[in-house]
């Protein structure tokens, strides 16, 4: 069972410093790939400048600069989280996403250790957590990042398994994969409705990263993303924001019973 020596802590506090500066780095991504299924990615920002790229803070220096307040007058907000004109700043805040995607890698260094496949994990949590936020946010796995995701895990597993020190079986991971994602697909088959065909996409990577640590962590990881989800959803019945019948977006759920299970996979191992 791995442990946590003092020996570990840089391990795990250099784990929570790459994801705060990863997490720091998300909220231009979330604003430009926040929109409804079938529109373009954003190019502009509220106030019609070019945002260009995809890294760093949702924060237009070129409309600061010009602050004529065209769009907005002081306090105003575009409905998606857009702060007021006076920093020219638009779409989520950089703290609440740097804070979450330190405390997801924090735990994932506590849990593996000093394995091979810890760097992997490291370099997926940051784009876990922006998959979790659009779809919040929109109802939208965006292909672009569902499919790479599958294919960065299987593809960065390869060269872990065969690193001394792993704890894992590229193989179940590849068939843990195909599995997941053709469970999702058979539930998108028999309810469209209730299920997204971007949850079959993001199972594909989920299978991957929950297979590497086997079969059983695979079906504890998918177990607590449907109890995750029918928690969630229980819960906004229960306040009456949601009735039974209403859809939730199930990706956030999907990803946090993927990490919950490799997490315990990981210590456990």
């Amino acid at each position: 069972m791995s442990t946590v020596p003092s020996t570990a802590l840089p391990l795990v506090a250099a784990a929570a410093l790459w994801g705060a500066v990863a997490g720091a780095s998300l909220p231009r991504a979330v604003y430009r790939f926040s929109v409804p299924s079938g529109e373009p990615w954003r190019g502009q920002c509220p106030r019609g400048c070019p945002v260009r790229g995809w890294v760093g803070r949702a924060r237009c220096g070129r409309c600061a600069a010009d602050g004529d307040g065209a769009l907005y007058g002081p306090g105003a907000s575009d409905g998606a989280g857009a702060s007021d004109d006076a920093d020219a700043t638009y779409g989520p805040g950089a703290l609440p996403t740097a804070v979450v995607t330190a405390l997801l890698c924090a735990a994932l260094a506590v849990a593996t250790g000093v394995r091979p496949e810890l760097a992997v994990w490291l370099l997926l949590a940051p784009v876990g957590v922006l998959l979790a936020v659009v779809d919040f946010r929109v109802r939208r796995l965006p292909d672009v990042l569902t499919l790479p995701l599958a294919g960065a895990a299987l593809v960065l597993l390869g060269p872990a398994a065969l690193l001394p020190g792993h704890a894992g079986h590229w193989p179940t991971a590849l068939y843990g994969a195909l599995a997941l994602g053709g469970c999702y697909f058979v539930l998108f088959l028999v309810n469209p409705a209730g299920m997204g065909f971007g949850d079959v996409k993001l199972a594909l990577g989920a299978g991957a990263v929950l297979g590497w640590y086997g079969w059983p962590t695979v079906m504890l990881g998918t177990f607590a993303g449907f109890l995750f989800g029918a928690l969630y959803g229980g819960a906004l019945v229960v306040v009456r924001r949601a009735g039974r019948k209403t859809a939730i977006p199930f990706g956030p759920f999907l990803l946090a019973g993927a990490f919950t299970g490799v997490l315990i996979g990981a210590y456990a191992t």
